[in-house]
């Protein structure tokens, strides 16, 4: 017993608890290095929309909803051959009026017009609600420029 006291106070090793982390930072730097490269070549952001050039014409007779800057909902039906007059309409009411539409025509067009100054979400929940419709045929109205 007296051998192991003296080894033990004669030896002033103590265990390492320490983590050497200079090679991780190599591998990161490494790392960094290589996405700043490979950065300029991924353009994750763009977004190719359809120009007015490619666009196919406009159906014949759609249901148009035209979403106002306040978020108010104007429908206009031409699917009865006519160009009737717009009309204030509720979002359940218009989705309840393509399903009535649907049953005759599974096909028939719906188009949204947004005014310039609307909310994106204003047209996104109009969207949202015929696509949970099950509405097949969803367009968007443009203006073209001159």
């Amino acid at each position: 017993m007296a051998v192991l006291a003296r080894r033990s106070s004669g030896s002033r090793r103590r265990m390492m608890a320490d983590i050497n982390v200079v090679p991780y930072i190599d591998v990161m730097l490494v790392l960094v290095v290589i996405l700043m490269v490979s950065a300029p070549f991924v353009n994750p952001s763009l977004v190719q929309l359809p120009s007015l050039g490619k666009a196919n014409r406009a159906p014949d007779r759609p249901i148009e909803v035209a979403v106002k800057a306040d978020g108010s909902l104007l429908l206009r039906d031409r699917t009865a051959g006519g160009y009737a007059a717009p009309r204030p309409v509720q979002l359940d009411e218009f989705v309840a009026l393509v399903r009535q539409r649907q049953q005759s025509d599974p096909n028939v067009p719906v188009v949204i017009s947004g005014d310039k100054r609307v909310r994106y979400d204003a047209i996104i929940h109009v969207m949202d609600a015929l696509y949970k419709a099950d509405v097949k045929r969803v367009g968007l109205s443009v203006r073209p420029t001159r």
